[in-house]
C-alpha cells in the first residue's frame, strides 16, 4: 500500500511547486490518513490458530450496482490438533444461511465478528476437511474500503480492499498474519455487459441468461488481506514483460473515460519490472500475471499479482510493483513489522529514480525524505506493541515508509552494494519465508549472514530506536596535510544513547578539488586524522544524503594549532571539570554558556578545577581566556 501522511493545509499551500504526479501522490498519501480506524479496534483471534487453511473456493454474485452480495465460500483445512468446531473471522452484521461439511448441515452461531461452526465429529490431526458456508448481506464499507460500490462516469464498480483487517467485512476466513493458503478458485457471477477483476488467471466464462459467471484462479500461497475483486465496465489492455524465457502478461483494467491517461502512462511499468526482476530476483508470480485495475479510491493496493489504482503515476506504480516481490511473496509476520512490506516498497520507488533519473535525482530524493523523516524527533521504524491499533501509526509515512526506506539505504551503503543485494536475495529465497512471513530478526538474519557483521546495535538503534543523530564536527589542518577531527554528537530522543553510523563528508579546496572520505564514527567525541592531499578550505557534511540527520554542523578549529595540549576532563562531565594544560599557560577568565548562547556561569582565575554542580543536564560550551589565546570547548553535563 502506497502512504505518506501530510496534513491538508500542506497540500494546499504547496501546489504551486508540485508537478500533476506529485500532487496525485500528496492526495493519496492524505486519504490513506484518515481511513481504517473502525476496522484497526480487530485483535488477533486465538480462536483460528488450530488449523491451518490450505485452498479458499470463493463463490461470490453481484451486481456493481448494488452494495449486497451473495456468497459461497469453501474453505479447506487441515487441523493441527483435535477439533470439535472452528471459528472464522467474519462480520457478524452478514447473514449466514447454511453451513455444510461433505453436503451435512452443521450448526453455527455468529458472535464478536466470529463465525463458530460446530462439527458432529471430532476432527483429528492432521485430518482435511472441506466447510462450506453459505451467507449474504451488505458488507460494511470501512477501514481502507473492505467492500464499496459507487460509480464513475455515472458507471456501477464495486471493488474491495481488505488491509489491515478488511476481509472479514465481506467474505469468512482467517485474517490474521500466520497463515497463507496454498491456492485459490475465485468465481464472481454478475450481469454480462460488466468486466471482473480477481488475483490470479481467468480459467474459464460462461454466460447463462444474461449473467457471467468468470473462474479466477490463484496457485501461490497467499494471505486474506491480499484477497480482492472488481466489477465494473473497465476496459483492458495489455503489455507483455518478463526478462526471462517465458514472458507474461502485464493487465491494465481502467476506466473507459480514463483509458488515454493510463495508456500514456503504464509503459513504464515494464521497464520497472525489468529493473526490479534484474535487481531483486524473478517476477515471483510470473506463470499467471501482473497487472492494475483501476478503482474509487485515492491510493494504491497491491493485491497479489493485480493492483487496485487511484492514479497512474510512475512512483505509485513502482511502489505497488515492489510489493509483489516484498509484502506480497514475503508478508510481514506482524503488523509491528510492517516496514518489511511498506519501507522495501519506498525504497524500490526511491531506487527506480535512480535508475531511470540518475544519481542527482536519486541524492534529490533521498534529501526530502531525511527531512521529512526527522520533521519531528521521535518515533522508531518498528511499530510499538501498543500502537498496533492505531492505523496512523502503523502506516505512519515518516516512520514505517520513508524512514524504513532510508534505513534500507543505510545498510545498503553499510554493507556494500554487491553483499546487500545478495543478502535480499537470500532473505526472499528463504524456504522458511518465500510465499510466507517473515519478521525484522529474519531480515537481520540475512543480512548479517552476507556480510559477516554484527547488526544488532545497527538494528537496535535504527530500527528499534527512536530519533536521529546530530553532528558537531571539529577540524583543523595540520602543515603535513594531516586533517584532525573530532566528532560530537547528538540524539534527537533519549531512547538511543549514540547513534553507529558511517558518516561521509567532502573535502573541498579552493581551485575545486574534491575528495570524499566515509568515517565510521561509533563513539562520541572520537577523533579522526586523513590525509588530505590538498589545503582544504571547506567540508561538506553527507554530500550525498546517505544518512538520516538533521542540524549538522562543521566548525574550523583554529585554537588547535596552538593549544592542542588543552583538554577538558572528564566530558561528559558530573560536578568537577578539570583542565590539563602546559605549564606556562595561565587561565585568566573562563565562562560557560549554554547552547542558546546564553552565559550560564563564568568566574576570573583558575585553582584546581571547575564547579559544574550548578549546571543542568546538557551541552555547553566552555570559553577560556588564557595566557597564549582564547579557546572554546564543547562539554556535555550528565
Amino acid at each position: 500500500m502506497k502512504a505518506k501522511f501530510v496534513f491538508l493545509l500542506l497540500v494546499l499551500s504547496g501546489m504551486q511547486g508540485f508537478s500533476q504526479d506529485d500532487l496525485a501522490m500528496e492526495r493519496l498519501y492524505l486519504a490513506e490518513r484518515n481511513a481504517g480506524k473502525s476496522l484497526m479496534e480487530f485483535r488477533a483471534n486465538p480462536n483460528t490458530g488450530n488449523y491451518d487453511v490450505t485452498h479458499y473456493n470463493l463463490e461470490f454474485s453481484l451486481d456493481p450496482a448494488v452494495e449486497y452480495i451473495n456468497g459461497t465460500v469453501s474453505t479447506t483445512f487441515t487441523a493441527k490438533e483435535p477439533m470439535n468446531s472452528i471459528h472464522f473471522d467474519f462480520d457478524q452484521q452478514m447473514t449466514v444461511n447454511q453451513v455444510s461439511l461433505n453436503g451435512n448441515p452443521l450448526t453455527f452461531s455468529q458472535l464478536n465478528n466470529e463465525l463458530i461452526v460446530n462439527f458432529s465429529n471430532t476432527i483429528s490431526t492432521g485430518q482435511s476437511e472441506t466447510v462450506v458456508v453459505v451467507y449474504e448481506g451488505n458488507p460494511e464499507s470501512s477501514g481502507f474500503g473492505s467492500f464499496e460500490q459507487s460509480t464513475h462516469a455515472g458507471e456501477p464498480i464495486i471493488w474491495t480492499l481488505s488491509e489491515p483487517y478488511g476481509a472479514m467485512a465481506w467474505w469468512p476466513c482467517k485474517q490474521d498474519l500466520i497463515d497463507k493458503a496454498d491456492s485459490i478458485d475465485v468465481y464472481i457471477s454478475t450481469p454480462s455487459q460488466y468486466t471482473t477483476v480477481a488475483n490470479g488467471i481467468i480459467v474459464g466464462e460462461t454466460t447463462n441468461a444474461g449473467i457471467k459467471t468468470t473462474h479466477w484462479q490463484h496457485n501461490y500461497p497467499i494471505t486474506p488481506y491480499l484477497i480482492a475483486i472488481a466489477v465494473s465496465n473497465f476496459t483492458k489492455y495489455t503489455h507483455m514483460a518478463g526478462s526471462g524465457a517465458t514472458p507474461f502478461p502485464i493487465d491494465n483494467y481502467v476506466y473507459p473515460e480514463d483509458l488515454a491517461y493510463a495508456q500514456a502512462r503504464t509503459p513504464v511499468t515494464v521497464d520497472i519490472m525489468d529493473f526490479f526482476e534484474a535487481t531483486f530476483e524473478p517476477y515471483p508470480y510470473n506463470t499467471e500475471k501482473y497487472g492494475h485495475c483501476q478503482f474509487g479510491w485515492g491510493g494504491g493496493m497491491e493485491h497479489t499479482t493485480i493492483s487496485f489504482m487511484g492514479a497512474f503515476s510512475r512512483g505509485l506504480i513502482a511502489h505497488e510493483l515492489a510489493h509483489q516481490w516484498f509484502g506480497d511473496k514475503v508478508t510481514c509476520g506482524s503488523w509491528q513489522d510492517i516496514w518489511l512490506n511498506e519501507g522495501f516498497a519506498e525504497y524500490a520507488t526511491g531506487m527506480v529514480v535512480e535508475e531511470l533519473d540518475g544519481p542527482m535525482a536519486f541524492n534529490a530524493w533521498k534529501a526530502d525524505e531525511i527531512d521529512y523523516i526527522t520533521s519531528s524527533p521521535g518515533g522508531s521504524v518498528y511499530v510499538p506493541a501498543t500502537d498496533t491499533l492505531d492505523t496512523g501509526r502503523v502506516f505512519s509515512g515518516r516512520l514505517t515508509y520513508s524512514k524504513g526506506a532510508m534505513v534500507l539505504h543505510m545498510l545498503r551503503k553499510k554493507l556494500n552494494e554487491t553483499t546487500f543485494f545478495q543478502a535480499l536475495q537470500n532473505y526472499l529465497d528463504d524456504p522458511d519465508l518465500a510465499y510466507g512471513f517473515a519478521k525484522t530478526p529474519d531480515l537481520q538474519a540475512h543480512l548479517e549472514a552476507a556480510s559477516s557483521l554484527d547488526l544488532n546495535e545497527f538494528f537496535q538503534d535504527w530500527v528499534y530506536g527512536e530519533g536521529f543523530p546530530s553532528y558537531e564536527i571539529l577540524w583543523h589542518q595540520e602543515g603535513d596535510g594531516d586533517v584532525v577531527l573530532t566528532f560530537q554528537q547528538s540524539q534527537s530522543d533519549p531512547s538511543v544513547d549514540f547513534f553507529e553510523a558511517p558518516v561521509n563528508l567532502t573535502f573541498w579546496s579552493s581551485d575545486n578539488q574534491h575528495l570524499d572520505v566515509v568515517f565510521d564514527n561509533t563513539q562520541n567525541f572520537q577523533v579522526f586524522t586523513e590525509n588530505i592531499p590538498f589545503d582544504v578550505v571547506s567540508i561538506q557534511f553527507d554530500p550525498h544524503f546517505d544518512l538520516i540527520s538533521r542540524n549538522n554542523t562543521i566548525v574550523l578549529d583554529t585554537t588547535s594549532f596552538t593549544l592542542t595540549d588543552l583538554v577538558l576532563f572528564p566530558n561528559p562531565v558530573n560536578d568537577k571539570l578539570f583542565i590539563q594544560k602546559p605549564e606556562n599557560v595561565k587561565i585568566r577568565e573562563y565562562s560557560i554558556f549554554n547552547i542558546l548562547g546564553e552565559k550560564v556561569q563564568s568566574s576570573i582565575g583558575y585553582e584546581t578545577y571547575i564547579s559544574t554542580v550548578d549546571l543542568t543536564r546538557g551541552i555547553y560550551f566552555v570559553s577560556l581566556e588564557t595566557s597564549d589565546g582564547n579557546v572554546v570547548r564543547k562539554i556535555i553535563k550528565e
